[in-house]
Parts: C-alpha cells; sequence; structure tokens
C-alpha cells in the first residue's frame, strides 16, 4: 500500500528542486512556474513561461534534453514535458523580476527600468506592488533601493492569497544585483466583510375584523 504522506511529500521535494533549476537556466525565457502531476503512465510535467520558444528549443531538441536530465538526476519517472505560455505575464512576479534584471543587465539604468515594470503591472491591474533593487548600484558599497505603489501586504493571511514574490539574482561585473518582486492581485480577501444596508419596508394598515363588521 502507498503511503499516500510519502508520496505527496516526494513529489513536492522534487517539485522545488525543479523548479529551482528552471528558474536558473531558463531566466531568460521569462520562467514563470512549474506544475508536476503524477499518472498512470508516468509524470506530466507543466513549465510555464513568458516565451516558451526558447525554452522548447528549435525542433524540440531542448525538451528532449529536459527529458533526459529529469530522468537522469531527478528520477523522474518517463516525463511527459509540456511549455505553455504563462496567463497574464505582467502579474506574475517571477517574470516581471526576470525581465527587470535582464533590462539591468542590457545596460538600462535600474531605477528608471523599475519604474517601467511597476507601471507595467499597475496598468495589468494589480493592487499593489513593491520592487527592490540591492546590490552596488551607483558605488563601491552595497545598497539598496525600494519603490512601492498601492497596496502591499507584508504579514497576515493575505501574504498567502494575495501576493506573489520572487527574487533573481543577477551576476555583474561590481558583484551580484538582487530583484525582489512583490506583486498584490486584484482579488478579495477571504476575510472581506461588506456591510449591506437595510432595506426599507413599507406597511400598509390593514383593517380589523371588528372594523370591517360594523354597518
Amino acid at each position: 500500500m502507498v503511503d499516500i504522506k510519502s508520496h505527496f511529500i516526494k513529489l513536492n521535494l522534487i517539485k522545488v528542486k525543479v523548479d529551482e533549476y528552471l528558474a536558473k537556466v531558463f531566466m531568460r525565457a521569462g520562467y514563470a512556474k512549474v506544475d508536476l502531476v503524477k499518472t498512470p503512465l508516468g509524470t506530466r510535467i507543466v513549465i510555464y513561461a513568458d516565451r516558451p520558444a526558447l525554452i522548447i528549443g528549435k525542433k524540440g531538441q531542448t525538451i528532449k534534453q529536459l527529458t533526459e536530465l529529469f530522468e537522469k538526476y531527478f528520477n523522474i519517472e518517463n516525463p511527459q514535458i509540456t511549455v505553455t505560455q504563462v496567463e497574464n505575464p505582467e502579474l506574475n512576479a517571477r517574470v516581471v523580476a526576470s525581465r527587470l534584471a535582464l533590462a539591468i543587465e542590457k545596460g538600462y539604468h535600474f531605477r528608471r527600468a523599475a519604474f517601467v515594470a511597476l507601471r507595467r503591472v499597475l496598468g495589468a491591474g494589480a493592487l499593489g506592488v513593491e520592487i527592490v533593487v540591492s546590490g552596488k548600484l551607483v558605488s563601491e558599497r552595497a545598497r539598496y533601493e525600494k519603490i512601492r505603489a498601492g497596496k502591499v501586504y507584508k504579514a497576515g493571511e493575505h501574504i498567502h492569497q494575495l501576493v506573489d514574490r520572487a527574487v533573481v539574482h543577477l551576476p555583474q561585473k561590481p558583484g551580484i544585483y538582487g530583484i525582489e518582486v512583490l506583486i498584490v492581485k486584484h482579488l478579495e480577501p477571504a476575510d472581506k466583510i461588506e456591510i449591506v444596508p437595510p432595506k426599507e419596508v413599507s406597511v400598509t394598515a390593514q383593517p380589523s375584523p371588528s372594523e370591517g363588521s360594523k354597518t
């Protein structure tokens, strides 16, 4: 008999390792996340990215290499890989952080690139966004710059329901830059209380039976 608890713990550990590997290798493809589902025929792996073609590769060569790698190094049984476009990339913290990292790498000033990313996230419908860029930004001394707009939750149940967070590291000549993005999605909190105003009730006076019987 299969231990259900051990099965899901093992599957999630594999998922974490695969996620870390894909995030490191496919940052330029705008890697967002991965889903692993056990099936009777093997393991279905769904990779979400901003630019799926960069992960698929020419004639599917990259997919073939990933299949062999997952079997050999991650001990995934018969992996069946699907790469799909991530929905609403501007609301995915990892995609936004990767785009910002690539913009800085191309020579854009970190502050200007961060403000452009912030406006795009808000334009996509986010309730709030916070971007933190840290490292040797303008001098030999490490520091950080933070920009924020809208509502940003840092504690409570909201961070599990509404907040998407990602951290990307970018090696540069002065050192490693750290880019952290928090996006608060436009969803209703579970504990939101709406006060309904009282309704007006019209009452019509009815004659009593005794009054109706008088002649």
